[in-house]
């Protein structure tokens, strides 16, 4: 029964469908793996299993694309009534703070039937991309446990790639489901802005920069869950073009040779690339033309405008970590002060303090005109896809994107540094997705990002699907494993 886990989502829905496995049976074969290989890397923090194991008993679930299938829910935005939620504090981790209803994501993800089984672990807020927080401490990566699984989703991506689940909920914010992804050897995709909607507590994340979706190990599991997922719902703020055909029909599509940009190097002004990420991103390059796609060095010019984007970009993510911080203060029914919460998490809130009401709204107009000078560039340059490293650096060491007391900038440096390519599409609210095509000499996982234009999830999944064909990476098993 332990094998079984070992099957994709759709797989393991396929079993369930077929009468060869039962969803109690696979619950609780999740779960042992969980309690034996959990406490190796602490990717699950808050386990729901007595309620996991009563729901596949129970004979009710919803009959969507993924009945019976565990699941695993990251401790963050995404709300599950009657469960924690602790949005990686300690101050609602001390409270037992209980989520009071379902977002309408999480109803989406019971009604096609996936079992959850826990909540996963998250830096604090999700405002950094290494999942280090005190409230509970570091998840460890499963292909080297003195290296970051990154972050926001890093519970959830070393959940999968450790084999405890199949698939796991993940959000988006700056790369925080394709960084995981690229540093834990996952499939990552981050959907167009208003494809996913984070209702009813939300009409916009970050204004609308951060998109929730899963970490997968396999594309067809990435573009089944997005079929179930999708959809807008009343209230929202941002709608994603309609969908030409379910994105799982998408994966037989063969597309048609491609012209594909490609960013062989940083943005200007960026630290320089490391050599593994760009071997990664030069054995990306052949693996496309042997499909018969055209690659050709070049990238949005506006891309190399880094530091009036950081600086802005920076500009909403301390106003929102602020407006967080009230929002836990209703809940505490008290002001949070520095000792409540982590340095770095103070530091953005100190600065969004600082920034005046005018100054937001000229930091949004600016990256708005910004976005428009990003997306031009593929109907200008008549590209279909940009192709990039996921991230700057291999799985970076735990501790080292960091804030403490003593080096907040150089901390944020570091952080800026390591994710050059990933919050842009943030901002633009294009799909991306990282796809985990090369191992370093470590035998560490190194990611490469494909960017399509605004609704283009169809053929990001047609081309990644070609890709998993061509380089299979299902079968490779981190050292730390079920």
């Amino acid at each position: 029964m332990d094998e079984i886990l070992d099957l994709d989502a759709v797989a393991q829905a396929e079993s369930v469908r077929r009468r060869e496995v039962t969803p109690l049976e696979l619950v609780d074969a999740a779960i042992a793996r969980i309690e034996r290989v959990n406490p190796q890397i602490n990717a699950v923090i808050i386990p729901l299993f007595d309620k996991a194991r009563a729901l596949a008993r129970s004979g009710s679930l919803p009959q969507g694309s993924l009945t019976g299938v565990p699941f695993l829910l990251k401790d963050l935005l995404c709300t599950s009534g009657g469960d924690p939620q602790h949005e990686g504090m300690r101050l609602l981790r001390e409270l037992n703070h209980v989520a009071p209803h379902d977002s309408y994501l999480a109803a989406k993800f019971k009604a096609a039937g996936l079992i959850n089984l826990g909540k996963t672990n998250t830096p604090e807020l999700g405002l950094v991309p290494t999942t280090e927080p005190e409230a509970y401490g570091a998840t460890r990566n499963p292909w080297n446990p003195l290296c970051s699984a990154g972050g926001s989703s890093g519970g959830s991506a070393a959940a999968v790639a450790a084999r405890l689940v199949a698939i796991a909920h993940g959000g988006d914010g700056g790369g925080s489901i394709r960084i995981p992804a690229s540093e834990c050897g996952l499939v990552g995709l981050k959907a167009s802005r208003g494809r996913v909607s984070p209702g009813p507590d939300f009409g916009a994340v970050w204004h609308g920069f951060a998109i929730e979706g899963v970490l997968t190990r396999s594309v067809r599991d990435s573009a089944v869950a997005l079929d179930a997922i999708a959809g807008n719902m009343p209230g929202d703020v941002y709608t994603a073009p309609a969908q030409f055909r379910p994105f799982r029909e998408e994966l037989v599509n063969r597309p048609q040779k491609l012209k594909i940009g490609m960013m062989r190097r940083e943005p200007r002004d960026g630290v320089p690339l490391h050599p593994d990420c760009r071997a990664a991103l030069e054995d990306a390059a052949r693996l496309l033309e042997s499909l018969g796609h055209r690659l050709e060095e070049s990238h949005p010019p506006a891309l190399d405008e880094k530091r009036p984007m950081w600086h802005h970009f920076t500009d909403i993510v301390s106003c929102n970590a602020l407006r967080a911080i009230e929002q836990e203060e209703e809940i505490a029914g008290r002001k949070i002060t520095v000792d409540d919460v982590e340095f770095g998490t103070w530091y953005l809130v100190e600065r969004g303090r600082e920034i005046p009401a005018a100054r937001y709204l000229a930091s949004i107009q600016w990256l708005h005109g910004w976005a428009r000078r990003v997306v031009n560039w593929w109907s200008e340059q008549g590209l279909d896809l940009l192709l990039t490293p996921t991230i700057a650096t291999p799985p970076p060491a735990l501790g080292a994107l960091m804030v403490t007391r003593e080096n907040p900038a150089e901390a944020f440096d570091r952080v800026i540094a390591t994710i050059q390519f990933t919050p842009q599409f943030n901002i633009t609210g294009q799909p991306a997705i990282s796809l985990p095509l090369h191992w370093n000499a470590q035998g560490l996982p190194i990611g490469i990002q494909l960017v399509a234009p605004f609704g283009g999830e169809g053929v990001l999944l047609q081309v990644a699907a070609r890709l998993e064909e061509a380089r299979p990476w299902r079968e490779r098993r981190p050292p730390i494993h079920g």
